[in-house]
């Protein structure tokens, strides 16, 4: 399993925008994606900072998401977000609500 971090910082007073712009903009692309298994995302409450993590089957499925489809998204978000996304991505060592199988090494 592979994972996109992806860290924004909104402008102020825009948390409740982002969130209604997740759900019904960026949630339904999501679901369309090859590979694509899950989206979790952070903020304090009335905050500026957000945090969201996607799951993903593989680094292959991510890859393809972040040139085909990204792009729209962060056109989807540029009215509540300050400045550029930072975007980190990592393979997924474990988690508890995914089954994850990893191949045996000699």
């Amino acid at each position: 399993m592979f994972a996109r971090n992806v860290s924004v910082h909104l402008k102020y007073n825009m948390l409740s925008e982002y969130g209604h712009v997740f759900e019904s903009k960026i949630l339904p692309l999501l679901r369309k994606q090859k590979g694509f298994r899950d989206e979790i995302t952070f903020a304090r409450p009335g905050g500026v900072d957000v945090m969201a993590i996607s799951l993903w089957d593989n680094k292959a499925d991510a890859e393809a998401y972040n040139t085909n489809t990204y792009p729209e998204v962060l056109k989807a978000f540029e009215k509540v977000v300050d400045g550029s996304p930072k975007v980190e991505t990592c393979e997924v060592i474990s988690s508890t609500s995914h089954k994850l199988t990893y191949p045996v090494h000699a």
